[in-house]
């Protein structure tokens, strides 16, 4: 647990940002509006309500909910088979590699064409976590304990013996690691997803107010947004630090 002087610290530092925006947004983007004061974003997300952002959050949590799953899912399936299987390594990672380089925009149309309803967004979600989980796993996976590996092999245990009993314990922390990154990537991919093709969530919002020329709320939508994002990455380094306590900086 963090000392009360850090956590003064963190709120110190996020208060002088909150007035530090205030007064740059009355003063010089006052005219431009490009960069509105916090006040102003508090007042028009007060007045658009539960009602507007319910729906849209609903939506975009669901896609990327479903596409963090999935997409953590086979990254873990495929670190395993890794290391199980040495001889496929170079094949599967160069194809992992290549799925993490190919920008999101770009396969979105077609996947748009391909699939309907949320799919094309949940797979775009999928797609942003599946290398960062990977690696996080395969680390971890290979940083068992030699001498315990050993000792299973001596009474006659296989590799798939040392994965049950040594190496899945092992890569927990690595894991999580890589479980915390992927949260806001599996946001930030359904987002854009949705700026591809939606009938709501939160990138529709956005679009919407972004044509609309409301400032005050396209940055609202954006901050939600990013709250979310922040929420997600908070709850999963929880979990790893209730389930892995003997890690660097477990809970105690």
């Amino acid at each position: 647990m963090r000392k009360p002087s850090q956590w003064l610290f963190g709120v110190s530092g996020l208060l002088v940002l909150l007035i530090v925006w205030e007064v740059l947004g009355r003063t010089v983007f006052a005219d431009s509006r490009a960069v509105p004061p916090p006040t102003a974003i508090l007042s028009q997300f007060g007045h658009d309500g539960f009602g507007f952002y319910w729906p849209n959050v609903e939506t975009t949590l669901r896609e990327a909910g479903l596409g963090w799953l999935w997409g953590n899912a086979i990254a873990i399936v495929l670190a395993v088979v890794l290391v199980q299987v040495p001889m496929v390594e170079k094949a599967l990672m160069q194809l992992a590699l290549v799925s993490y380089c190919l920008p999101v925009i770009a396969i979105g149309p077609v996947l748009a064409v391909l699939f309907s309803d949320d799919t094309p967004k949940v797979i775009l979600a999928a797609i942003s976590v599946i290398f960062t989980t990977l690696v996080g796993a395969l680390v971890g996976l290979r940083s068992a304990d030699r001498t315990s590996l050993d000792l299973i092999r001596a009474y006659g245990g296989g590799k798939w013996t040392q994965l049950w009993r040594v190496r899945l314990r092992a890569s927990l922390p690595s894991l999580f690691a890589g479980l915390r990154i992927a949260a806001p990537a599996a946001m930030l991919g359904a987002i854009i997803g949705e700026y591809l093709g939606a009938e709501s969530g939160l990138g529709v919002a956005m679009i919407n107010s972004q044509q609309a020329l409301a400032v005050e709320r396209t940055w609202g939508i954006a901050l939600v947004a990013t709250a979310l994002s922040g929420a997600a990455y908070a709850l999963t380094a929880l979990v790893g630090r209730l389930l892995t306590p003997w890690a660097p900086g477990g809970a105690r």
